[in-house]
């Protein structure tokens, strides 16, 4: 199965998307967080959610090298993480995060409509037969076969 050239570059984007989020949270989560607005902010939980992101965005730029099957698997583990994410920016949401937590459940809402629609359409199109499979794909075949087909 080929994988669709717009996926390789969604993941791409995503790989750039998730180092400029990772890097600052790793580095300096007080300071980055601080600029967005969150008061309390605890560096330990920041720095892991900048771990999650830089793995994530890391392994999304490698897939390239391992084919279809590290696609869908990637794929998955991004479908998860965005509904995750978005389920957490949700509950911070209505606990008081800052005005910044929209912008972010935002982009995840996105990702995740991208993923699960790419996650989709994979599984729609390794379940379709193969071109070269032979056999009868419904396309009414050769017409000197001995089929009966309207001649008109």
């Amino acid at each position: 199965m080929d994988i669709p050239a717009s996926l390789r570059t969604w993941f791409v984007v995503h790989f750039a998307v998730d180092l400029a989020a990772a890097v600052p949270l790793l580095l300096v989560p007080g300071r980055a967080l601080g600029l967005l607005g969150w008061t309390c902010v605890d560096p330990v939980a920041s720095r892991l959610c900048g771990a999650a992101l830089l793995g994530i965005g890391v392994a999304s730029l490698g897939t390239h090298r391992h084919g279809a099957g590290a696609y869908r698997a990637m794929l998955s583990l991004k479908v998860v993480w965005s509904l995750a994410a978005i389920f957490a920016l949700l509950a911070g949401i209505a606990g008081g995060a800052p005005p910044a937590a929209w912008a972010f459940l935002s982009i995840f809402i996105a990702f995740s409509g991208i993923w699960m629609s790419y996650a989709i359409r994979l599984r729609q199109l390794s379940r379709a037969p193969a071109d070269d499979e032979g056999g009868d794909d419904g396309g009414g075949g050769d017409p000197h076969d001995g089929s009966v087909e309207d001649e008109a």
